[in-house]
């Protein structure tokens, strides 16, 4: 009697963590190399959320900005930092390092 109560809990476990996943944010990788994104331009699917995973491979910081996502955050030299954007509309959100806005430029794509 207590064996379907256990396959009963095993399989509503398997069944929260399969939604949590599926309802979980798609990680797309931005690098910073040498004060320039990589890549520069940044394809999304429109009305998801996305977890950008912003890694700075040079050895000073850089800050992440954004007027259109209105996003901001400084990423340490080589190290990561991650910037949650979306559910977005389609269209361009253009996105820039604050510190080196001459070369660190880039754009969303929300399609």
């Amino acid at each position: 009697m207590k064996r379907p109560l256990i396959y009963t809990l095993a399989f509503l476990v398997f069944l929260s963590l399969n939604l949590q996943t599926s309802n979980a944010a798609e990680v797309i990788e931005l690098k910073i190399k040498d004060h320039k994104f990589d890549p520069e331009i940044v394809k999304v699917p429109a009305g998801k959320k996305i977890k950008l995973k912003v890694i700075n491979l040079d050895p000073t910081p850089e800050e992440f900005e954004s007027y259109d996502l209105n996003r901001e955050k400084i990423i340490g030299g080589n190290k990561t930092g991650i910037v949650f954007i979306g559910p977005l509309k389609p269209g361009k959100y253009g996105f820039f390092g604050e510190f080196h806005p001459e070369t660190a430029q880039g754009v969303v794509i929300a399609e």
